[in-house]
């Protein structure tokens, strides 16, 4: 084990972080050129326009039965919406407690129901300052 640390430590410091930076940047523009020419590709095959203008109807089709089940269940949709949002709230509350937990160095220890255990996973993601 302490040989992997070792290793990840080793490799990490030999790396700038802007080199690895850019190195994602110049990956990113490479995958975005080659989607590019597949997109190309796939625009020009008639075979595929075909079945994007079936799949389109499909769509519209499923749309308006969906709505119409919908319609039938409107207390249970509403009920499901409202959920979310209290999921979404609870889970972002859940996150700044975490986080807060791990800034003044206590532990943070989640069991569920089944005592099964969780651990926080941190990530760290960056974007343009201006």
């Amino acid at each position: 084990m302490l040989d992997i640390i070792f290793f990840i430590k080793f490799y990490y410091m030999e790396h700038n972080i802007q080199d690895v930076f850019i190195a994602i940047q110049e990956k990113k523009a490479e995958l975005k050129d080659l989607k590019s020419v597949c997109k190309q590709i796939q625009d020009n095959s008639a075979e595929f326009k075909e079945i994007e203008e079936k799949m389109k109807v499909l769509r519209e089709k499923r749309k308006s039965v969906l709505s119409a089940i919908q319609s039938q269940c409107a207390n249970e949709v509403t009920k499901i919406e409202d959920l979310k949002i209290d999921i979404e709230s609870d889970q972002e509350m859940l996150n700044d407690i975490a986080m807060l937990k791990y800034t003044k160095g206590e532990p943070i220890e989640i069991k569920d129901k089944y005592d099964n255990e969780y651990e926080p996973v941190f990530s760290v993601k960056f974007k343009k300052s201006n």
